[in-house]
């Protein structure tokens, strides 16, 4: 056998070798405990979707899954911790809205477009726009007429750099209201001095302010989902109310390191798919307001590529930041 013909030999025992082994990690997995981070402290939509995710992987997997907590920075910290682990599938995280939009605040110790693989679109909790009762509007063209005929003197609260503060942006950006960001430490706060009527006005998960609106304590006027709550399906969406292309979501994706295999990706993304069409497990997330979304890794990546582009866009137009 001459040189060429035992160097191409070579290489494909070489490649033969590389395929078996990927295969056979894959079959493998997962070989030991999954580990999902929540880049939140415990209780809220992230930490709870972890968990109720992560006990459906343990059930179907047949391993234990830990959720680790891992608050700070604004999902920097765990995020960070994500990007360093070994990219074999045993360490997840539940990436949630600030995963988008930190890019367009903070200098980041990773990239957020490189370092990262979706697994797939958990689903999203609306938002719901609610003004205190003070407040005399009684619809979204009335807040824009009000907030137009008195420049720079209704306020919106917001807890950081998530959501609510992004749909104050957005509201910003599409109608060109003066309106004033009064920021929080956590959306926990922002609520208590919006029902105080310190504040005119708050984009609030769902959850959180809809029991205050059925009580009269609030005033709601639409929730910021492309489609209607099914908690609140007698209130319009913001596109219904008079803002056509007015979207914003507490959404929930499930990510790995950047280099896991794209097998183990699909396994995990038809795991959780499999999960999130369990009827029990949507009819218990539901009560949580979580809305399903599901779908292909590539979908999930494509729709946190298209949030930070439109958040990038609003951003430049207002100039508006979380301070």
């Amino acid at each position: 056998m001459n040189l060429q013909a035992r160097v191409g030999l070579s290489l494909m025992v070489v490649m033969g070798l590389g395929v078996h082994a990927l295969a056979a990690s894959a079959q493998g997995f997962p070989s030991r405990p999954l580990r999902i981070i929540a880049p939140v402290p415990p209780g809220g939509g992230v930490d709870i979707l972890s968990r109720a995710v992560g006990q459906k992987l343990a059930e179907n997997l047949g391993v234990s899954v830990i959720v680790d907590n891992r608050p700070g920075a604004s999902a920097v910290i765990g995020t960070e911790l994500l990007a360093k682990s070994s990219p074999d599938g045993h360490t997840l995280m539940m990436g949630y809205s600030a995963h988008a939009t930190n890019p367009l605040l903070y200098k980041l110790p990773y990239d957020t477009v490189k370092d990262f693989a979706a697994i797939a679109h958990v689903g999203y909790i609306p938002l719901l726009l609610v003004v205190h009762p003070s407040v005399s509007a009684t619809s979204v063209k009335e807040l824009i007429a009000l907030a137009k005929s008195r420049p720079g003197q209704l306020q919106f609260a917001s807890g950081g750099a998530g959501g609510p503060f992004f749909a104050g942006v957005l509201l910003k950006y599409m109608t060109g209201v003066d309106i004033l960001h009064v920021p929080y430490k956590g959306n926990a706060p922002a609520l208590v001095d919006l029902l105080g009527g310190q504040v005119s006005m708050m984009f609030d998960t769902i959850t959180t302010s809809l029991p205050h609106a059925k009580t009269g304590r609030l005033r709601m006027l639409a929730v910021t989902s492309a489609k209607r709550a099914s908690l609140a399906p007698e209130v319009l969406t913001m596109a219904e109310a008079g803002l056509p292309g007015f979207e914003v979501q507490a959404w929930f994706v499930v990510l790995v390191p950047s280099r896991t295999p794209r097998d183990i990706v699909m396994k995990l993304n038809a795991e959780i798919n499999k999960a999130a069409n369990d009827a029990n497990f949507r009819s218990r997330m539901s009560r949580d307001g979580v809305e399903f979304v599901g779908g292909t890794p590539e979908q999930a990546d494509a729709f946190i590529r298209a949030e930070m582009n439109k958040w990038e866009k609003a951003i430049k137009a207002t100039g508006m930041t979380i301070g």
